[in-house]
């Protein structure tokens, strides 16, 4: 049996995020430090554009308002979805303005600020685009549209940089450092969901199956997510972009791996089959287990070069394999499907032993441990 650090390890408790104040949730503190930040950063717009004497400075509090986000990096990646759409609808509106023919002279420019949009794959952007055409071209002028379309501009740029200096200065809230938190929970929901699938091969279903899917999966969105806004923020160091996009690759596959076991497994409640696997299929399934706990270990720690000890996958995988030889003359006693099962199990508990440990071994690379002794499971 390996360690018992590793089969026991619960590291849940460590990586949940403390609140600051002890009376608030969490997310109740993190939607309190963004509402603080939301409204600084309009109020300073506001300020900003009093003491300037701007005429329409109120959308530079808008936009602080609309872009402003949890994370830093989201907050970049709205920021600058409004600024290019802001850009390219303030552009096209006073271009179209110069031919006094309305409607014709709106409705062509919203459609080539929205088609230049779509062209140009900015999606977020494009209905900012349209919302500008309309601001510059419709609002009543008796001058030329110039004003409108330049003020719309410097107004925007400024709640941007306001929101975008207050997001990265004050309560800062990094979404690389949560993502690496959320992928070491993420591996151990995958381990729970790993050890309630096999319950169900040769015995009764796990009753918290469905619930383990649905949670891991929401997991596995949610990461997603989180990595489009990491990848606006600094990087933090040397491979940490590229080790955390490797990790949730993996965990994408090794979610999927799951899955093919779990079909794999069906209709297997009565198969005797199955208990001639063990020991050697007992020992694989505790090792894997073990080891999604220890990727969580090593993503928590950030170091992936050294392998867990009491832990060797290949060696568990030959020695299943060579029970599956050893056994295979009493298959004339046992039903056809059950043997396939029994097979078919073996397969993708091979290839989930295989994928955890490319999880790390190659995370290891990405971030830049090959100096360190390589080591292996």
């Amino acid at each position: 049996m390996p360690p018992k650090q590793w089969s026991r390890t619960d590291l849940s408790g460590k990586l949940r995020a403390k609140p600051f104040f002890p009376f608030l949730s969490w997310e109740q503190e993190r939607a309190l430090a963004l509402a603080f930040k939301t409204t600084l950063a309009a109020g300073l717009c506001w300020w900003i554009a009093y003491l300037f004497g701007l005429h329409d400075g109120y959308w530079g509090s808008i936009s602080a308002i609309i872009v402003m986000q949890s994370y830093v990096g989201a907050t970049v990646t709205a920021s600058r979805d409004r600024l290019i759409g802001t850009f390219i609808g303030a552009v096209f509106g006073f271009l179209f303005s110069l031919w006094n023919a309305l409607p014709w002279n709106f409705v062509c420019a919203l459609m080539a600020a929205l088609a230049l949009s779509g062209m140009l794959r900015l999606k977020n952007s494009a209905r900012l685009a349209g919302v500008t055409v309309c601001i510059v071209m419709l609002v009543h002028t008796t001058g030329s549209h110039w004003p409108i379309a330049l003020g719309r501009i410097s107004e925007v740029a400024l709640g941007v940089v306001v929101a975008l200096a207050v997001s990265t200065l004050v309560f800062p809230d990094r979404a690389r450092i949560r993502l690496k938190d959320n992928l070491a929970r993420e591996y151990l929901q995958l381990g729970s969901l790993f050890e309630a699938t096999l319950k169900g091969y040769g015995g009764k279903a796990a009753a918290n199956l469905a619930q383990l899917r649905e949670e891991t999966l929401q997991s596995l969105e949610a990461n997603n997510e989180l990595m489009e806004a990491a990848r606006n923020e600094p990087s933090g160091g040397a491979g940490w972009q590229e080790g955390l996009n490797t990790l949730s690759q993996f965990g994408w596959a090794l979610f999927d791996a799951i899955g093919a076991l779990e079909l794999a497994a069906q209709g297997s409640a009565d198969d005797a089959y199955s208990h001639q696997l063990d020991p050697a299929l007992g020992m694989l399934a505790t090792d894997i287990l073990n080891g999604f706990h220890y990727v969580a270990h090593c993503i928590d720690r950030w170091r992936f070069h050294a392998a867990p000890k009491g832990i060797n996958l290949e060696e568990d995988i030959t020695k299943l394999e060579a029970r599956m030889a050893e056994i295979r003359h009493t298959g004339l006693t046992f039903s056809q499907d059950e043997i396939l099962r029994a097979y078919a199990v073996q397969l993708h508990l091979k290839q989930i032993a295989r994928i955890l440990r490319a999880s790390r071994v190659q995370t290891s690379v990405t971030v830049g441990e090959a100096h360190r002794k390589p080591a292996t499971t």
